[in-house]
């Protein structure tokens, strides 16, 4: 395989993983304003990992979680 071959798929393979990475970070964005947005009485509730189950979370707590998750994403996409 050609040199040329080979730095085209790289960069193939870069693209997809930013474009995945873009797409995480727009559904990040939404949970964001989402938990930005509601009433300080609201529940939040949040899934447990690889499992269908939820449970009640503190609200400003995911709210803070959420926004590190973010900040961490758009770090590692300027780091690409």
């Amino acid at each position: 395989m050609s040199k040329y071959r080979e730095n085209e798929e790289d960069f193939e393979g870069l693209s997809a993983v930013k474009e995945e990475l873009n797409k995480k970070i727009k559904e990040k964005k939404v949970v964001v304003d989402e938990l930005s947005n509601l009433k300080k009485n609201r529940k939040v509730y949040t899934q447990q990992r690889n499992s269908n189950i939820f449970f009640l979370s503190d609200r400003v707590q995911t709210l803070s979680s959420c926004k590190r998750e973010l900040d961490d994403m758009k770090k590692e996409l300027q780091d690409m």
